[in-house]
Order: structure tokens, then C-alpha cells, then sequence
């Protein structure tokens, strides 16, 4: 059985965010940023150093265990099978919101899951401006780590009688579309990490994604329902990466 210390991967993202991306904050040159795939879909030298960075460190917590990262999958596909295959299998997003990364917008993060057996175990998004990092262990609750050390157990708060908010990523899908005029603000910080936070503290009441993909998602998805969350697929179904 793998025994994972949270805090030691909690400190190998902050040693990433200091080393690999914020010294890029603001400063990225123009060779240093590239479009992948679509013309708003952007990767960075720090998504590529820090993908490359946990994904030699990692291994070696969980013995056996493989890494798919959000810039490996874009070279190679077939690496999403070990979400199949493999007992214990990390998923990497180095920079969620790369986007507003590129753009000095402060709505980005780095966001980290274990997974076993298809279950989403252990949990990471960090926050390199803050130095914040949000954690769950399955059946452990959520946990928000503060920079000095503080650790704080995070509850989704219970909603209040004020109008609802919500956070809907794709209005262009029609379901989602549906849900526009039931709520009093609609916005989109182009970070899932950062929503599922906002959805943890309770800044909204609903955060709502069409795209799916393991490395935007598994964290967040197991935070909050660890914080005392609710989140299904629109079929009913649990989601799982």
C-alpha cells in the first residue's frame, strides 16, 4: 500500500511555483509562449519546466506510480490509458488559467491528483501568489495550508438567502445555457482552480464545466466534495477522471 505524506507534495508545489513560475510572472518573452492546438489554448516554458519537474519527483513518493501531465497528454494521447491501466497514476496541470498567466492576470494555479484505480484519492491546487494551497484526502475532509505552516479545515459554508451566483464555463453549451437566467452573476475566470476554490469558500453556489478534462478537474472535484460539496454530471453520475 502507498502511504503519500500531502504535505511533502504540498511543498514540492511550492518549490516549483518559487523556482519555475513566478519568476515568469509578468516577464514571459514572446519565445517563451506558443499556441497549442486552437489560437486561445497557450503553453508556456513554466507549464513545460514544471510538468517536467513533478513528473521526475513524484514517482518516487508512490513507488510504481506514473504521471500524465496536461503538456505530456498534448504530445502523446495514449498516455491517458494509464487512467486504465495503472494502480496508482498523478495527474498534472503545471499551470491552470495559462491564459491569464501569459496575460499577468492573477487567476492561475497549480493543480495535482493522485488517483487510484480510477478513484481520485489526494488532491492539490495551489495558489503560487498567495502561497496558499488547498488539499483533500478521500475521507479526510479539506484542508487549506496556509505559508507559514497553519493548517485550516475548509467547509463549503451553508448557503445563504441572498440571490445565487454562479460560475458557467461554456454558456455556448446548450445546457448550461439553460441555467443563465436562474442566477444573479454569471463570470468565467478561465481557471478551474480557481473556481473550485470559490466554491469551497463559498464565494458561489454553483460551478458549472462542459470540458472535462482529468488534470482541470480531479483536484478540484475531490476538495469539494471533501469541504462537504456536492458535484455530479449532468447525467447523475459521480465524475471520475
Amino acid at each position: 500500500m502507498v502511504s503519500i505524506d500531502p504535505d511533502r507534495v504540498s511543498a514540492l508545489l511550492r518549490e516549483a511555483s518559487a523556482q519555475l513560475i513566478l519568476p515568469r510572472y509578468k516577464k514571459l518573452t514572446d519565445d517563451e509562449v506558443r499556441k497549442k492546438g486552437g489560437a486561445n489554448n497557450l503553453v508556456t516554458i513554466a507549464d513545460e519546466e514544471t510538468e517536467r519537474f513533478l513528473a521526475g519527483v513524484l514517482p518516487d513518493l508512490a513507488p510504481g506510480s506514473k504521471v500524465i501531465g496536461e503538456e505530456g497528454v498534448a504530445a502523446d494521447d495514449s498516455l491517458l490509458d494509464y487512467l486504465a491501466g495503472e494502480d496508482w497514476v498523478w495527474i498534472v496541470d503545471p499551470v491552470d488559467g495559462t491564459a491569464n498567466f501569459v496575460h499577468g492576470r492573477d487567476q492561475f494555479c497549480c493543480m495535482l491528483a493522485l488517483v487510484h484505480r480510477g478513484e481520485t484519492v489526494f488532491g492539490w491546487v495551489h495558489d503560487p501568489l498567495s502561497g496558499n494551497t488547498l488539499l483533500a484526502e478521500a475521507g479526510s475532509g479539506a484542508h487549506m495550508a496556509d505559508p507559514s505552516g497553519h493548517d485550516h479545515v475548509r467547509r463549503v459554508p451553508a448557503p445563504s438567502s441572498s440571490a445565487l451566483n454562479s460560475m458557467v464555463a461554456a454558456l455556448y453549451n446548450k445546457e448550461l445555457a439553460a441555467l443563465k437566467g436562474k442566477f444573479a452573476r454569471i463570470q468565467w475566470t478561465g481557471c478551474a482552480g480557481h473556481d473550485y476554490w470559490s466554491a469551497v469558500e463559498g464565494r458561489v453556489h454553483v460551478v458549472a464545466f462542459r470540458n472535462l478534462k482529468p488534470w482541470d478537474h480531479a483536484p478540484g472535484v475531490l476538495i469539494h466534495a471533501e469541504a462537504g460539496g456536492y458535484g455530479r454530471l449532468l447525467s447523475g453520475e459521480r465524475y471520475n477522471p
